[in-house]
């Protein structure tokens, strides 16, 4: 398994610093959601045409790679449909020059299950999008979220789609927190279907759910790379910390530096 860290846990860091970091903690790969106060990655500095030759080469120089590109394109949304196809696109093309075979969308809007959403729009508007994709070399990742973190759901959902660049991004925290799955069950649900993966931890605290760096709740993180290692999955684990949503979380630098130390730990355990 390969490791990265979410550009979402970092909301105050120049590029410099997230490649810089990246490269002196070992990680394999950035994963991007936002640079500074720029959250739509296109529009970010680095991947602006005139600087994307100079990140691709910065990037090789490090041995780093940029797995996958996180979007907030809503595919449930039928208000903002065509918006949210246009976001999708967006991603892709950018994905497309970069390299990066990863994209993320979401057929919800919240970890947690919320409204009920109409999932024949959702599978429409993925099919569009892997459709747009196909010749790019770019797969869609639809991820564990919303009514999609009960993963019987979201395997006949991908069943349903039938593209061969379909896939899943396993938010390992949604499908244990929200309902109750053990990594068996998910693995089980969606073998074969996982191409990434986000790990997170937290506990449950007065109902509401507290965020912790990894090992300090009770997800069940060893659990579920060990379900992963058996199931043959060689792909990129990445730290998803969400202080750009939750100010008060610990500052990236910690975070970052004991997730290394953690997951090395967590490896030799598998």
């Amino acid at each position: 398994m390969k490791l990265a860290f979410s550009t979402l846990g970092c909301p105050g860091w120049s590029w410099e610093e997230i490649y810089a970091t990246a490269k002196d903690l070992g990680l394999d790969g950035i994963e991007i959601r936002g640079i500074e106060s720029e959250i739509y990655a296109p529009k970010a500095k680095p991947f602006k045409p005139e600087n994307i030759d100079k990140t691709l080469e910065t990037l090789k120089k490090l041995n780093l790679k940029i797995p996958m590109l996180t979007s907030a394109a809503y595919l449930y949304d039928k208000d903002n449909a065509e918006a949210a196809l246009q976001e999708a696109k967006d991603y892709v093309d950018l994905a497309q020059k970069l390299g990066v075979p990863y994209v993320r969308v979401l057929g919800d809007k919240d970890g947690a299950p919320g409204p009920q959403r109409d999932l024949d729009f959702v599978r429409e508007q993925y099919i569009k999008v892997c459709d747009y994709a196909a010749d790019k070399n770019v797969t869609p990742l639809i991820e564990t979220n919303g009514v999609l973190a009960d993963t019987k759901v979201t395997a006949e959902f991908i069943k349903s789609v039938n593209r061969s660049n379909s896939g899943i991004l396993w938010d390992i925290h949604h499908p244990f927190r929200y309902f109750g799955e053990s990594p068996e069950t998910t693995l089980r649900n969606l073998d074969g279907h996982i191409k990434y993966l986000h790990i997170k931890d937290s506990v449950m605290k007065d109902g509401q759910v507290s965020y912790r760096m990894l090992g300090y709740g009770d997800v069940p993180v060893l659990d579920c790379l060990k379900q992963l290692s058996l199931n043959g999955f060689d792909g990129f684990v990445s730290l998803e910390w969400l202080k750009r949503w939750c100010p008060d979380l610990q500052e990236p630098g910690v975070v970052f530096s004991h997730y290394i130390s953690y997951m090395s730990y967590l490896m030799r355990q598998i």
